[in-house]
Formats: C-alpha cells, structure tokens, sequence
C-alpha cells in the first residue's frame, strides 16, 4: 500500500504496525534503534494525518501499536526514529518543533 512519509511517497506492507513497515523501509536503523515494540518507551511516537485533513489537524500515535493505513500521511517522526533515505541526515527526523 501506500503511504506517506515526511513528503516522500513510500510502498509499504498492508495489514502491519506501521513500526514494521519502518523496519521494511529502513531495516538496520529500526531493527537496532531504541524501540520496546510494546508502546512502553514512547520512542516510536509520530504524527499524522489522513486523507481529507490539513496538517493543522495531524494527530499523535505510536507507531508500534499503530495499523497502517493506505493514504495516511507521516508529517514528524520522533527523534528515535531513523528512516535511512527519508528522514532528514542535518537533525536525524524532521523533529522540528511546530
């Protein structure tokens, strides 16, 4: 399916967390990075919104508890979070405060 993430346009696995389909995206940054995968931590969180939302409107969840939706669209990711080829190398993710 198709998602979103931080503006680029990403095929991920249907039916998942969408903690795994970053493990998909970016498999040694998410597989070693500092993750519970229970919801625990709080590392995983991000921000997002759904088709038919302005930005204005994005939401808070984490990621490891989260099913992927096809169309959702990632705007910020937490700072733990490291997508090799998508998250911005100057500030690790595009954590900047809003």
């Amino acid at each position: 399916m198709t998602i979103e993430i931080l503006g680029h346009s990403v095929q991920v696995p249907e039916n998942n967390r969408l903690l795994r389909c970053f493990q998909y995206l970016s498999m040694r940054s998410i597989s070693y990075g500092d993750f519970c995968w229970n919801g625990d931590c709080t590392n995983c969180q991000f921000w997002y919104t759904e088709e038919g939302t302005a930005k204005e409107d994005d939401k808070t969840a984490l990621s490891c508890r989260f099913q992927v939706r096809e169309g959702m669209v990632v705007t910020r990711l937490n700072e733990h979070v490291k997508l090799e080829g998508i998250s911005k190398k100057d500030e690790g993710t595009d954590g900047s405060s809003r």
